[in-house]
C-alpha cells in the first residue's frame, strides 16, 4: 500500500508538473504588412526564433506577414484590443494618436542613418516609445524602412519642378502629404495592400517607398522610373499589447526587450548591406534609376512644410531631435 502511494504521489507531481508547464506556455501573435520577401519578415523570424529558444520554449511566436491581419490601421487597434499581440507599421502610423511625432516624418529630417539611429535609440525616441503606454501599448524599438525615394511611370525625377502633375500615392503622414501638394503633385492615400493594382490602372502613376518595399511589392513591373530622392527617413515601428506584456514573467520580459533590440540591430544592418544589391535588382527588372537628384533645391522647396507643422505643434520634438542628432 505504500509503495502504490508513493507511486500515485509521483504521477500527481507529474501531472500537476505538466499542467503547469502547459498553463505557462504563452503564444504571442505577430503581424506585419509586408511581402515574406521583405526585411521586416526577416526581423519577425529572427525575434520568432530567438524567443522559443531563449524561454525554452514558453513563449511561441507566430508571425502573419502580408497584412494576413489587416492594415496598418487596423493592426494597431488589434494591439490595443488584445486581438493582436505584437505588429510592426511605420511609426508614421502612430501620428494619429500622437501627433507630434510627425516630426520624424518631416521631409528630409535625417541626413544620415546614423543620425536617425541616434536619435531613436536615445532620450527623444525612447520617450515616444515610453508614450505608447497611454494607448496600451509597449514601444519596443525602431527596425529600419529606410529613406523613400520617388518611383512613376514619366520620368527622371531630378528637381523639383519635375514632381509637379504627378498622381501621387501618399501614406498618411501628414508632412509627406503636404510635401508633395507643394511641390504642385496631387497626393492620394491609398493603402499598400492596394498599390499595386491602383499603379497598374492608373488610378496614381507614382508614387514613394524605401528600396525594400519597392522591390519586394513588385512595383517594378508597373513604374518605370526610380528617382533617389532619399526625402524622408522612414522609421518602422514595432509594438506590443502593453497588459500581455506586463502579465510575463520579468525573465520573459526581459528577453522580450533584449530579442527586440538585437531584432533590430540586426535589420538595420541587413538594410545597409543590402540596398545596393536591392537597387541591382530593380535594374535588371527593367527599372530606370536616377542619382542625379538636386537635394538642396528640393529641401528649399519643402520648407513651407516644417514651417506648417511649427505652427501646429511648435519646435520642441524638432529640435530636440536636432541637438540628438548633433551630438557627440
Amino acid at each position: 500500500m505504500h509503495k502504490f502511494i508513493k507511486r500515485l504521489s509521483i504521477v500527481a507531481a507529474i501531472v500537476i508538473g505538466v499542467s503547469t508547464s502547459a498553463a505557462a506556455q504563452v503564444t504571442l501573435k505577430f503581424a506585419h504588412a509586408a511581402p515574406e520577401s521583405d526585411l521586416q519578415q526577416n526581423l519577425a523570424l529572427f525575434f520568432q526564433k530567438e524567443v522559443a529558444k531563449r524561454t525554452g520554449g514558453e513563449v511561441k511566436v507566430q508571425v502573419f506577414p502580408s497584412g494576413q491581419l489587416g492594415n496598418d490601421a487596423q493592426m494597431i487597434d488589434g494591439a490595443r484590443s488584445g486581438i493582436i499581440d505584437i505588429f510592426m507599421v511605420g511609426l508614421n502610423n502612430m501620428s494619429g494618436l500622437m501627433p507630434e511625432s510627425e516630426a520624424f516624418e518631416l521631409p528630409f529630417m535625417f541626413p544620415t542613418r546614423q543620425a536617425a539611429y541616434k536619435v531613436l535609440d536615445g532620450k527623444v525616441g525612447q520617450d515616444v516609445l515610453a508614450g505608447m503606454k497611454t494607448f496600451g501599448l509597449k514601444g519596443l524599438g525602431y527596425p529600419e524602412n529606410g529613406y523613400r525615394n520617388m518611383t512613376n511611370s514619366r520620368g527622371p525625377i531630378r528637381k523639383p519642378s519635375d514632381v509637379k502633375g504627378l498622381q501621387m500615392r501618399v501614406n498618411n503622414s501628414k508632412s509627406l502629404n503636404n510635401m508633395f501638394a507643394t511641390l504642385g503633385a496631387s497626393p492620394q492615400q491609398i493603402p499598400v495592400a492596394e498599390l499595386y493594382t491602383a499603379l497598374e490602372t492608373k488610378v496614381v502613376d507614382s508614387q514613394d517607398h524605401p528600396i525594400g518595399i519597392t522591390l519586394s511589392f513588385k512595383f517594378y513591373e508597373v513604374q518605370k522610373y526610380l528617382s533617389l530622392t532619399q526625402h524622408a527617413y522612414s522609421p518602422l515601428l514595432v509594438s506590443m499589447n502593453l497588459k500581455k506584456f506586463d502579465a510575463l514573467t520579468d525573465k520573459q520580459r526581459q528577453i522580450i526587450l533584449e530579442v527586440s533590440k538585437e531584432a533590430v540591430d540586426m535589420q538595420r544592418k541587413l538594410s545597409i548591406s543590402k540596398e545596393n544589391e536591392m537597387i541591382a535588382q530593380l535594374e535588371a527588372q527593367g527599372m530606370k534609376v536616377n542619382r542625379d537628384v538636386d537635394g538642396a533645391a528640393f529641401q528649399a522647396a519643402v520648407k513651407p512644410v516644417w514651417d506648417a507643422y511649427i505652427a501646429k505643434s511648435g519646435n520642441g520634438l524638432i529640435n530636440a531631435i536636432n541637438a540628438a542628432a548633433a551630438a557627440k
